[in-house]
């Protein structure tokens, strides 16, 4: 998968909480046997109307989000199925990261993103960032007030820097190994090929072990 290290790029607003997989990426378009191609139908019943005309009232159709790679929501993105085809919506729509917000209601805590779908994104190559509610609402207002915002999110130093005419900085957390995986651009099957060497010399000692015609003669 594609490493991520640092990306500087246009932000987006999707100002909805429990966005579930269903609406990123609509059960019609799960049909396709391939990894390919599922962008063109990431929040399509959103997108788009009855008449399939583009929904102007919708954030990402505004001409002024066109080619937009960081994504700013709310809580809980992603939650619903395991579908990981929803993760590769996002990613094929042009989306390096995803902005979101842990939450507090009633005593309980309730995540930025479902934890499958955040597991489903690390193995894919796209970025969680989860910062506080009150941070994400600070960027939803800077996007409001200017048109065109950019930030670079820098896994390195595990921060997002917002290029308000007065630059915002939001530090974030990430557990080592993901951040790890993401940086190199390894996914399980390649951090696991990696480790090729060690995997055969392993199963050359089991087989020598094992092999009856290696073992001592009896009586």
């Amino acid at each position: 998968m594609e490493p991520f290290v640092t990306h500087r790029g246009l932000l987006a607003p999707l100002d909805r909480a429990n966005v579930d997989t269903d609406q990123i990426i609509p059960k019609q378009f799960l049909t396709s046997i391939r990894r390919t191609g599922f962008g063109e139908g990431l929040f399509f019943d959103w997108r788009y109307g009855r008449d399939g005309a583009p929904d102007p009232a919708f954030a990402l159709n505004a001409p002024r989000y066109r080619g937009a790679s960081l994504l700013v929501a709310r809580n809980n993105f992603g939650c619903g199925s395991s579908r990981e085809h929803a993760v590769w919506a996002v990613r094929q729509y042009g989306f390096r990261a995803v902005i979101a917000p842990a939450v507090e209601r009633d005593g309980a805590r309730v995540p930025a993103f479902a934890d499958i779908f955040r597991g489903n994104a690390a193995k894919n190559g796209l970025l969680t960032v989860e910062l506080s509610e009150a941070e994400v609402d600070e960027i939803f207002t800077l996007l409001a007030a200017h048109e065109g915002l950019e930030a670079t999110v820098d896994l390195r130093e595990r921060q997002v820097v917002v290029h308000a005419p007065e630059p915002r900085v939001y530090r974030f957390e990430i557990e080592d190994g993901v951040r790890a995986a993401l940086l190199e651009g390894l996914d399980e099957i390649a951090a696991t090929l990696r480790l090729e060497s060690e995997i055969a010399a392993f199963e050359a000692r089991h087989d020598a072990q094992f092999d009856p015609a290696a073992a001592p003669a009896g009586d």
